[in-house]
């Protein structure tokens, strides 16, 4: 039994060093060495079910190595909660004091190192979710909390949120933050009432500086939990710290909440992300470019990708990093070819159906030309220049092959649906009327 007390002596003090003062005073130092501890089956114990069950979710595999790096016989370590057994703790070895430290350790989660403020694209549509994270983020008493952010899906709230934590903990390096999931409060706080131990699990939540919540939409209809939530809401509420909450709608349309619950919600400062339009998706893929330098794309697959692409900024950046893994291992150069056939599907998929009929009724009306006019033979250059860029547009806005675009206009060869998505493309990169046409009339039947 010796060489086990020892052995624990010396894991708790790893456990110090690696997991840093302020977990492990919360979470580790209460656990003990109970006595029936062998070389080859080590038993630990903790004075809550709630305590026990969190070390044991994220220590358990760490305890079993730290005592087969000491003691290699070990087999197994259990966790046990002492209040449901009198069993008699054995105390461990004195501790060396911890050498003093120049400012506390605080609990840092894990954010994404991508997801910053500078790497946030603005513009109308998220500006003011965008201004109200890095105000929630300075230094100095929060102008407003809570800090509500809604949008569907994958528009950029995670982004913020996490670019949020990142500013916040730089410019307050001693302060404390989580970032939970509304299902993760849910799923934890669940926990703890079964363990009938709240107190750990209101102490940890309610103790830090910032507490950002992401998809709270997972707890509606979660009586107890959202009663919780309530008091949380309060509490930060009350002592004038930083609370942020994501969801996918507004505070007063979330299913399954309670009206005081939305109140409190929408009491603060509520930013909401609209769908991102073509010139913040071209924008975004322009951006996601500048960090891969070796990728050389042309304009007009970034124009194809921010036209076809309309769902969310996600799906973009899904779709993005897949052409350009996709040339990579294929050793392809990257060209509206090579894109139409690598991302057939995902184009197919996320496409919203516009027809040739409606690329020649918005160009039409756009430059006020008669719709038989494109399907004429006329040449002058007042019809000839929207019939090609709207064949420019049929080619991109649609699955048409060329011949089938060609008979949609009057009849013609696939060569001249070709030649007009070639000059339409080098027309807009002189001509800047040329361009903010196209980009108008893409704007306009993407609806």
């Amino acid at each position: 039994m010796e060489a086990v007390s020892k052995a624990w002596a010396h894991v708790r003090g790893n456990l110090r060093r690696s997991a840093g003062q302020r977990l492990f005073d919360q979470w580790l130092k209460p656990v003990t060495l109970v006595e029936g501890s062998t070389a080859t089956a080590v038993r630990l114990g903790l004075p809550s079910a709630f305590m026990t069950q969190w070390v044991r979710n994220h220590y358990a595999e760490r305890l079993l190595l730290e005592f087969r790096g000491v003691l290699p016989d070990v087999e197994a370590v259990t966790l046990e909660t002492l209040a449901d057994e009198p069993l008699r703790v054995l105390t461990a070895e004195p501790e060396a004091a911890p050498a003093p430290r120049a400012a506390p350790l605080v609990e840092r989660p894990t954010f994404d190192p991508r997801f910053t403020f500078e790497h946030f694209v603005v513009d109308s549509t998220n500006r003011v979710a965008f201004n109200a994270a890095r105000a929630v983020a300075e230094p100095g008493t929060p102008r407003f909390s809570p800090l509500y952010l809604h949008s569907g899906t994958g528009q950029g709230k995670t982004h913020l949120m996490h670019a949020l934590g990142h500013a916040f903990l730089d410019a307050n390096p001693g302060a404390t933050a989580i970032y939970v999931t509304g299902e993760r409060f849910m799923f934890e706080f669940v926990q703890a009432l079964r363990a009938k131990d709240t107190h750990a699990f209101k102490t940890r939540l309610r103790s830090v500086d910032l507490l950002m919540i992401d998809d709270l939409q997972f707890i509606g209809g979660k009586d107890a939990t959202q009663e919780e939530f309530f008091h949380t809401v309060n509490e930060f509420m009350s002592s004038g710290k930083r609370l942020v909450i994501a969801a996918d709608r507004a505070p007063q349309a979330l299913e399954g909440f309670e009206s005081r619950l939305a109140g409190r919600l929408g009491s603060g400062l509520v930013a909401d992300i609209k769908p991102a339009e073509l010139e913040l998706r071209r924008a975004i893929v322009v951006r996601k470019l500048a960090a891969m330098p070796a990728v050389d794309m042309p304009d007009e697959v970034i124009d194809l990708l921010a036209a076809r692409i309309t769902s969310n900024v996600r799906e973009l950046e899904g779709a993005l990093n897949r052409l350009v893994a996709y040339a990579n291992l294929s050793n392809e150069t990257i060209t509206i070819d090579f894109a139409t056939v690598t991302l057939g599907e995902v184009l197919r998929s996320v496409q919203r159906r516009i027809t040739i009929d409606e690329i020649q009724r918005a160009v039409s009306a756009h430059f006020e030309v008669k719709q038989l006019d494109l399907i004429s033979e006329r040449r002058a250059v007042a019809i000839a220049r929207p019939r090609q860029i709207a064949m420019y547009l049929a080619k991109r806005l649609t699955t048409r092959s060329l011949p089938e675009i060609g008979r949609k206009f009057g009849g013609r060869d696939h060569s001249t649906v070709i030649h007009a998505v070639r000059r339409i493309e080098d027309l807009r990169t002189k001509d800047v009327e040329i361009d903010g046409a196209v980009r108008s009339l893409m704007r306009t039947l993407e609806g």
